[in-house]
């Protein structure tokens, strides 16, 4: 079934037939071969456009597959593992589907413990600056700005950027005190 007729519950009405039910008026063979070659010709971009979606899906999907064991408690289907949680995630379903699971490469010393990492009321990890390293100021045209190299704690990424010390102080009060 086509996907007009799914959706409308009727044939769709070509340049062919765009006569009243009941009418009965033959068309040219030509608008007729006119037509065909259209509707093949649709069908062959709708086919190379999907062959094309297909293959970069393809390129970049990749199976995945866990073994039972460290983390892992059981397979749960064809696409979903049961994981052991920490007791600090007790509340959470501890059963996910493959697209979310990636496999550890991190080391042991970069984990955060749990009770270090503070969140704030729209629940976006907060960053806290460790130490300052360095002070530079930079003259722009009609101001002053002086930057501050500051080491941040549990940041991923590069562990140290440069930052206005007017915005730092107005974030970090402690830190200048």
């Amino acid at each position: 079934m086509a996907p007009f007729e799914a959706l409308y519950r009727r044939k769709y009405r070509t340049p062919v037939c765009w006569l009243e039910a009941g009418e009965k008026q033959f068309a040219g063979p030509e608008i007729v071969q006119e037509t065909a070659d259209k509707v093949k010709c649709i069908r062959e971009r709708l086919k190379a456009a999907q062959d094309r979606q297909k293959s970069y899906a393809d390129k970049r999907s990749r199976p995945m597959e866990f073994q039972v064991g460290d983390r892992v408690l059981a397979r749960v289907g064809l696409q979903a593992y049961r994981l052991e949680l920490p007791p600090e995630m007790a509340g959470i379903h501890n059963t996910f589907h493959v697209c979310y699971l990636r496999k550890c490469l991190v080391e042991e010393e970069s984990v955060i413990p749990l009770s270090e990492i503070c969140v704030d009321e729209n629940k976006q990890c907060i960053e806290e600056p460790k130490a300052i390293l360095e002070r530079k100021t930079k003259v722009l045209r009609h101001k002053v700005v002086v930057l501050v190299k500051v080491q941040w704690k549990h940041h991923r990424g590069a562990n140290v950027t440069w930052e206005a010390e007017k915005d730092l102080k107005r974030r970090y009060l402690h830190l200048f005190a």
